[in-house]
């Protein structure tokens, strides 16, 4: 499908889905993040909201604090119909590149949705072999209440699994840059080299932009 351009904030928090609701038809938002770092993997998560429900507080994850999206992460948890997250690791990126190793973990957050939502809408452009007919709408993460969940849970689980690695390997902060190519993570690769967990081809391509 074509990308839809985006469309002014809606007039209503619920508007976008309102009009699918009052068909029948269950909507899922779907969102990834994780495609810019040099370590660690991608993340997608699609969230169904039941009609008529807003989470309170949620909105595009990139413009809350972390204590913030957890306690809505964990509200979008409570209040939604379903929520499914998938990921695709650091061999998976390299062996795929970024754009196929994110629609894969696009299609397993979807699966692990029990009941088919009868629509999907991802942020940004089309997603190529998705398995789903869906919409695509650029800032979709900012203007549709169920995209924005869905960015602040896999923000949230994504961040989580960064924390857990951050202590066996220390030096490249990623408890704080999350694996995102920062002037610390650089230079530790420099003195530390990378980990099993960092992306090859992205170092690679890093290592190309400086020479």
């Amino acid at each position: 499908m074509q990308p839809e351009s985006a469309p002014d904030r809606p007039r209503s928090l619920l508007e976008y889905e309102s009009g699918f609701w009052g068909r029948g038809v269950l909507v899922a938002g779907v969102d990834e993040v994780g495609r810019g770092p040099l370590a660690g993997p991608v993340v997608a998560a699609a969230v169904v909201l039941p009609p008529g429900v807003a989470v309170e507080g949620a909105d595009d994850s990139k413009q809350l604090s972390a204590q913030v999206r957890l306690e809505v992460c964990a509200r979008v948890r409570e209040a939604a119909r379903w929520v499914g997250v998938g990921a695709a690791s650091v061999h998976e990126i390299d062996r795929l590149n970024i754009l196929r190793a994110t629609t894969r973990a696009m299609r397993r957050a979807l699966a692990h949705i029990p009941e088919r939502p009868g629509h999907v809408v991802v942020d940004g452009l089309p997603v190529k072999n998705l398995g789903w007919d869906h919409e695509a709408i650029v800032d979709g993460d900012a203007l549709i209440h169920s995209v924005s969940c869905a960015s602040i849970v896999a923000k949230v689980v994504r961040d989580r699994l960064m924390l857990r690695l951050a202590p066996r390997y220390p030096g490249y902060g990623w408890e704080t840059n999350m694996g995102y190519g920062t002037l610390q993570h650089r230079e530790a690769l420099g003195s530390l080299g990378p980990t099993p967990h960092h992306r090859v081809t992205f170092l690679d391509l890093q290592l190309d932009l400086e020479l």
